[in-house]
């Protein structure tokens, strides 16, 4: 099977060695848990919408380096810190997850850093 990994940059994938997005011959696009950093900068915002937004851009630009979009996404995996709100998220998924409706799995979870407050792991299809 042959696959093309996609980078966004982020010297998290280079010092832990992964992939932001690995995309398959037969079309599946795997991106790897992605958090609100922006990876440009390697800055972080410090409140969850604001995170929330900029993790779903980071997403965006790796499904559309991989030939898709948010529209295309199948499975997500909302990992968020303890102690926040993912209600105020709501509004963001709406916007940006509503016409896909993905299956999904929201995880209260420790992330790597206490900056980080929500990390988000997508499946996509490629659309033929």
């Amino acid at each position: 099977m042959n696959r093309t990994h996609i980078t966004s940059g982020s010297t998290f994938e280079r010092d832990y060695a992964y992939s932001r997005a690995v995309v398959l011959d037969d079309g599946y696009i795997f991106v790897a848990g992605t958090t609100g950093y922006d990876y440009q900068t390697m800055t972080i915002a410090d409140g969850l919408a604001a995170q929330c937004e900029q993790t779903l851009k980071n997403i965006q630009t790796a499904l559309a380096e991989a030939g898709s979009s948010l529209d295309d996404v199948v499975r997500v995996h909302y990992l968020i810190a303890p102690g926040q709100d993912f209600s105020v998220c709501a509004p963001i998924l709406a916007r940006t997850m509503g016409t896909a409706r993905p299956a999904a799995t929201m995880m209260v979870v420790g992330l790597l850093n206490d900056a980080m407050k929500i990390e988000i792991e997508v499946t996509a299809r490629r659309r033929r």
